[in-house]
């Protein structure tokens, strides 16, 4: 009755969080019989507090009619007070029998240690004594069994199974193909042996099992993934409900070693590396068999970051030169697998369409201020409430505003979303393989062919194929030019495709006798000293920092005293040095990196100098004089001078 009385107040329309359903009922129009307003309220508290919650209200009062006509459905079925118990094993009744005593004779031992001597004595325990617990086991087990089936028969609507049965089974790896042929033999020798001690037998075998065997392995495998695949595909057309795709089917079941013992099986050529990082590391590992596999990578990849840039891009090139080098079908097969194309990369969110938003979210978007002016006293929550209160109330007509605009922002994001899946599309594909001479010239005469031959397209194909035979070398030299262009095109794309140009970086501009600074602190001398030493040259930037920030903290506060010291006096000295460079070394310093300016745009513009606040009158009246001779000097050279001194005083 509770339950049905909510139904009929909950508003048709409900598609709102049933929190927020929930917050405006009205309890006193719940009321039935003798139950007040209150008692409804507390009542239903309880139930919706046993079922899920990620719901509108009128969901959730249907998950709460099925909880309260079959509470012990599902994961909660052991707590049905008829639901016989199940038999303790034989080794947790003599751990139950010996615990106390143990934990009594080493009351400073763990749980866990308990656990391990208590399993341990059970091990040793001779067969006779074992019986005991076995016998005790078997008999509470028959007993289980029989009660189980009562149950069943009494509650055959809490049993029922929700799993579909016709979901086809994942195919098996080799080794699991494998393990599964051999553990009954297995089994028969060592009928002692735990599931442990056969997964680590079988383990080591099949680690040392010859390709030959491995290669039967591998064919039942793909058998079967080619079995699952067709069951598959007909289980989908079957229950279109379901939304699965092919894509969302289970990967390749073979691990890389196996595919590469696969692909030389089949007489495939070696894949090349996806890059020039990768053809560096497997160049370096095959002199590494002593070193630990787990060292390895490091290894290359403190190698690769001394190589030059240049040394770099010869790794790249020789990579790319492998892969030109194989047949067309391989190189799409290779490329297809690397999935060059930013298939996993996660997108820049900032570039990401927004998702639009809805009529409810424009008009409480256009009401907030108003309404946070008006009563400023109501908090985050509670404006929130109210808002989604007003919209209920608003009438259809009122609405239809907001809904065209809704209909609108999702047209914009619709269009964007497109004109970005066909950038994507068209960045992801693969380039056009190059097509040969005959190709090509079949391209431009097939419609002439087929008009002859009435549409029948393998009479008009044999027949262009007799012509291409019969002709002449010359009246072929056409299109062998043309197959050859097609050719550097696809080398070209698939080049670019494989190694996109880096975006050059703009360099700091530096002049020409320029003094150099001077460390601000003497952590920054600390750093400098032990930089410049080359004690740390064989850890990589990062690492360095670190070690450098953990020998600082070792520092006593003397010596940090006296970097402090030298930092200041290397300071004044820079300043000094600088002054100089300033007053004399100025003028050489304008034909200084004239070359350099020059070769940049007219949109240069020179910078006057500041005036020093603290200074004296004769320090701020010599860089005036330095900014006149700089402003001279800009207009000469063709460029725009912006006079700092006037804005600094206003």
């Amino acid at each position: 009755m509770l339950l049905e009385s909510i139904k009929t107040i909950i508003p048709h329309n409900d598609v709102m969080k049933f929190k927020t359903t929930e917050s405006h009922i009205d309890w006193n129009k719940v009321t039935f019989r003798n139950f007040t307003g209150e008692m409804c309220k507390q009542k239903w508290s309880e139930i919706s507090h046993e079922v899920r919650k990620f719901r509108t209200l009128t969901e959730l009062i249907m998950d709460a009619q099925e909880h309260v006509r079959n509470p012990y459905k599902g994961k909660k079925l052991k707590k049905h007070p008829d639901f016989p118990k199940k038999p303790l094993t034989p080794y947790f009744r003599f751990f139950m029998e010996k615990r106390a005593k143990y934990a009594k004779l080493h009351p400073e031992m763990s749980n866990l240690d308990l656990t391990k001597i208590l399993s341990k004595k059970y091990k040793e325990l001779p067969e006779k004594k074992k019986m005991k617990y076995i016998q005790e086991f078997q008999k509470e087990k028959e007993d289980f069994e029989h009660n189980m089936a009562r149950f069943r028969e009494d509650h055959p609507e809490l049993l029922e199974s929700v799993k579909r049965t016709d979901v086809p089974e994942k195919p098996k790896t080799p080794q699991q193909l494998w393990y599964l042929h051999e553990k009954k033999a297995f089994m028969k020798l060592h009928p002692q042996a735990t599931m442990k001690d056969v997964k680590d037998a079988l383990g080591k075998q099949w680690s040392q099992l010859s390709d030959k065997k491995r290669l039967k392995w591998i064919g039942k495998s793909l058998e079967q993934r080619e079995v699952y695949e067709e069951a598959m595909r007909d289980y989908i057309m079957r229950h279109p409900e379901l939304s699965i795709s092919m894509d969302d089917l289970t990967k390749n079941t073979l691990t890389k070693a196996e595919r590469q013992l696969k692909d030389r099986f089949d007489g495939r050529p070696t894949k090349p590396p996806p890059n020039g990082y990768s053809l560096y590391c497997a160049e370096l590992m095959s002199n590494m068999k002593d070193i630990p596999s787990t060292e390895r990578m490091v290894l290359c990849s403190k190698q690769w970051k001394m190589l030059s840039q240049k040394e770099k891009d010869a790794y790249q090139k020789r990579c790319e030169q492998v892969l030109t080098s194989l047949p067309v079908h391989e190189q799409q097969r290779v490329l297809g697998e690397e999935k060059m194309f930013g298939v996993n990369k996660k997108a820049n969110a900032s570039d990401k369409p927004k998702r639009p938003i809805s009529a409810m979210f424009i008009f409480s978007e256009e009401k907030r201020k108003k309404l946070q002016k008006d009563q400023p006293e109501l908090s985050e929550s509670e404006l929130t409430r109210k808002l989604a209160r007003m919209w209920t109330e608003l009438s259809d007509k009122k609405k239809e505003k907001y809904r065209r605009m809704e209909t609108e922002a999702k047209a914009e994001s619709e269009q964007k979303k497109q004109k970005d899946k066909k950038g994507a599309d068209i960045r992801g594909k693969l380039p056009e393989p190059p097509k040969t001479a005959e190709e090509i010239w079949q391209q431009n005469v097939i419609g002439d062919y087929l008009a002859k031959f009435r549409n029948d397209r393998s009479k008009a194909i044999k027949a262009m194929e007799s012509t291409w035979s019969a002709m002449e070398k010359k009246e072929k030299i056409v299109w062998i030019k043309k197959a050859a262009e097609d050719q550097k095109r696809y080398e070209r794309e698939l080049s670019e495709l494989r190694s996109p140009a880096p975006t050059p970086m703009p360099k700091k501009m530096k002049f020409e006798g320029e003094p150099k600074k001077a460390p601000m602190n003497g952590y920054q001398k600390f750093s400098q000293e032990l930089l410049t030493g080359g004690e740390l040259n064989h850890l990589n930037l990062k690492e360095r920092m670190v070690e450098i920030g953990r020998r600082w903290r070792k520092v006593t506060q003397a010596q940090k005293d006296r970097y402090k010291k030298m930092a200041e006096e290397q300071q004044c000295q820079y300043k000094i040095t600088l002054e100089t460079w300033l007053k004399v070394g100025w003028k050489s310093a304008g034909k200084l990196n004239q070359h350099k300016l020059k070769s940049r745009t007219s949109k240069v513009v020179m910078s006057g100098l500041l005036p020093v606040p603290q200074a004296t009158r004769h320090h701020n009246e010599r860089i005036r004089r330095m900014n006149d001779w700089l402003e001279k000097w800009s207009r000469k050279e063709g460029f725009r001078f912006l006079d700092n001194w006037d804005h600094y005083w206003g």
